[in-house]
């Protein structure tokens, strides 16, 4: 998981090149088309397929772990203190590596950088340099070929299947110049392997020897133990995080909000608010929503070593979420049986109608001819205050002149509609004669913009019966 440690010249640095300035328009398509990928995975071939670093890293350490703890007690401090190290490099990541460095969501203080860089070191993950560069590449190509970790490709390989195969092809492109100008990120690249054995397994085995003389259980369970569940933690975000909850921003991508995984990933399980706003220093913006990560940088703030937190204006983030209410409400819209639109219905005349009324029972109200021989026996105010409107216009009787009919009555009269009555409405009525459960339908962009659009898609009534 270590990347190489090759250094770079002050001079390197001055005069480094966003490696995406010149990049085409359509680099993903022509990136696809004019790159060749690796053969398909074969298990007969699986010892050439394998990264073999990583394999070691990810199978050793678990079994070392197990191993270890069958044979070497639990003192309570040491749990505490291991539980408390998982947070320590946990923050490293997701506070470090994710928001600070991979979207320059804040900005630390040297010091804080160098914390967080040595405990993000611990986490035994990579460089900050070629963690960022990964991440990046996965928020600019999201569920494509050249997202490193593509969840596409189903659960275990976007939490560690990409870690243990050799990649079918490079990553996407991804701008790290800034990192590479950084000297803490420079100055961990530089000494990685170095602080990864120092944090990684020296300080969780130093510090329980020292204080309470537990050496062994410390390198065990703060150390090796430790390691595996922040491993497993941070590969949540790749992967659970693509898979469980939903979507209250967009819905675009896989990623999903959802608490569960922001509780195994040390707060970044919002994860859809998270692609939508990827520079916002928060996960989670409900106060109630677990996100320690998000706690963390607001104390460093207010102690001084955080300044420039990033917040994704409120206005944006609420369209966000009403877009999404919106699209949920037209999907249950459109299971909905809706009145036929007034230009598909036939235009009678007024002889017409009334003719017809002697062979069903046809009413008359709003300019709108309705067939209510479904619904005679089943009123509520009785059959005769409809036989005896039969032929004729019940437009004022139904408009509050009798009864002031609900909501519910009006939506289900629309439904009756059979014709229209030659010579249009009766002047005063246009808002009335739209059923309140159209005032509000939800239209979409392009049956509002054409000229052919249906008139049940207005909310403001105009041209129901053309």
């Amino acid at each position: 998981m270590a990347p190489s440690t090759a250094s770079t010249t002050t001079a390197d640095v001055d005069n480094i090149v966003p490696i995406d300035l010149n990049i085409p328009d359509n680099y993903v398509q022509h990136t696809l088309k004019t790159t060749k990928a690796r053969p398909p995975f074969q298990w007969s071939n699986i010892l050439n397929e394998l990264n073999f670093l990583n394999c070691a890293i990810l199978t050793i350490t678990p079994v070392i772990g197990i191993i270890g703890a069958i044979y070497t007690p639990l003192q309570w401090k040491t749990a505490l203190f291991s539980v408390f190290y998982y947070y320590c490099t946990g923050l490293g990541i997701t506070a470090g590596y994710h928001r600070l460095w991979a979207h320059r969501a804040y900005n630390a203080s040297v010091p804080l950088q160098y914390v967080l860089a040595a405990f993000g070191a611990g986490a035994v993950e990579g460089s900050i340099k070629w963690w960022s560069r990964g991440h990046r590449a996965h928020h600019r190509y999201t569920d494509t070929e050249l997202d490193p970790y593509n969840a596409h490709k189903g659960f275990f390989y976007s939490h560690m299947g990409w870690m243990l195969l050799k990649p079918r092809r490079r990553p996407g492109v991804a701008d790290i110049s800034d990192l590479s100008k950084n000297p803490v990120v420079k100055f961990q690249h530089k000494y990685y392997v170095s602080m990864l054995l120092i944090m990684g397994f020296g300080v969780p085995t130093i510090i329980p020897w020292l204080l309470w003389g537990d050496a062994r259980g410390g390198y065990i369970y703060a150390g090796v133990l430790r390691l595996c569940f922040v491993h497993h933690s941070t590969f949540c975000v790749n992967s659970l995080a693509h898979w469980l909850g939903e979507s209250p921003f967009d819905d675009k991508h896989t990623p999903r909000d959802h608490m569960l995984t922001a509780l195994v990933t040390v707060g970044e399980g919002y994860h859809n608010f998270h692609h939508q706003f990827p520079m916002d220093y928060r996960n989670a913006i409900k106060w109630y929503q677990y996100d320690p990560t998000k706690w963390f940088i607001w104390s460093m703030q207010k102690l001084g070593f955080a300044s420039h937190l990033k917040v994704f204006p409120d206005n944006e983030v609420r369209k966000g979420q009403l877009t999404m209410q919106l699209k949920k409400l037209r999907r249950q819209q459109d299971n909905l049986a809706w009145p036929s639109d007034s230009n598909d219905l036939p235009v009678i005349s007024y002889e017409s109608f009334q003719e017809q009324a002697k062979s069903r029972p046809l009413i008359l109200i709003g300019g709108f001819i309705h067939d209510v021989s479904t619904f005679v026996d089943e009123h509520p105010g009785g059959p005769h205050l409809i036989i005896k409107y039969i032929g004729k216009d019940a437009t004022t009787a139904f408009f509050g002149g009798v009864y002031d009919h609900s909501n519910a009555a009006h939506n289900l009269l629309a439904m009756k509609r059979v014709g229209v009555l030659h010579g249009g409405m009766p002047h005063g009525l246009d808002e009335k004669l739209i059923p309140p459960s159209q005032r509000l339908k939800i239209a979409k962009y392009t049956e509002l913009s054409s000229p052919y659009a249906s008139s049940a898609a207005y909310s403001d009534g105009e041209g129901m019966l053309g």
